[in-house]
């Protein structure tokens, strides 16, 4: 996949504000799929911050990889404010890190419910404090993934002090 310059920027961005304070991050995704990692790794030199990323598109790799519990699945949703802390959370504690960033959410064009629309999502960045953000992106599946990568690494700048 090619990313957009935008996306790019924001990549580029957060990976030298994370090597400049010697932090490492991983990342916990479902409805990108991995492409939050994938911007991140396409600039040179991300080695020297990223560790690892989390691909938890089913309920059941929430729970292995992350931790995410049953229980909360069940009370909340997959797609929920609740799991997106907790797979942030889970991604930072397994993977050893300063930073995680974890996304959970509606690409569409199905999955839709009557109070979960087709493009929200759920975010959150883990480091000393965590932030989340809850977006209804417009567009296609594709729109809305790439308008996560960019809300997603925002997030992640602003959790580590470098965005307001």
């Amino acid at each position: 996949m090619t990313f957009p310059a935008p996306s790019l920027a924001l990549a580029k961005a957060l990976l030298a504000a994370c090597q400049a304070r010697r932090l490492r991050l991983a990342t916990a995704e479902s409805c990108t799929g991995g492409l939050i990692i994938g911007c991140l790794t396409e600039i040179a030199g991300s080695s020297a911050v990223v560790e690892r990323g989390y691909v938890t598109y089913d309920n059941r790799a929430k729970q292995e990889m992350l931790g995410i519990t049953t229980f909360l699945l069940e009370r909340v949703g997959a797609v929920s404010e609740e799991v997106a802390r907790a797979m942030a959370e889970g991604a930072r504690e397994r993977a050893g890190v300063d930073l995680a960033i974890a996304v959970t959410g509606i690409a569409g064009p199905g999955g839709a419910t009557a109070t979960k629309p087709v493009g929200l999502v759920h975010m959150a960045a883990a480091g000393d404090r965590i932030l989340h953000a809850e977006q209804v992106f417009p567009g296609d599946r594709s729109a809305v993934r790439i308008a996560t990568i960019d809300a997603a690494l925002e997030l992640a700048l602003r959790a580590i002090g470098s965005r307001p």
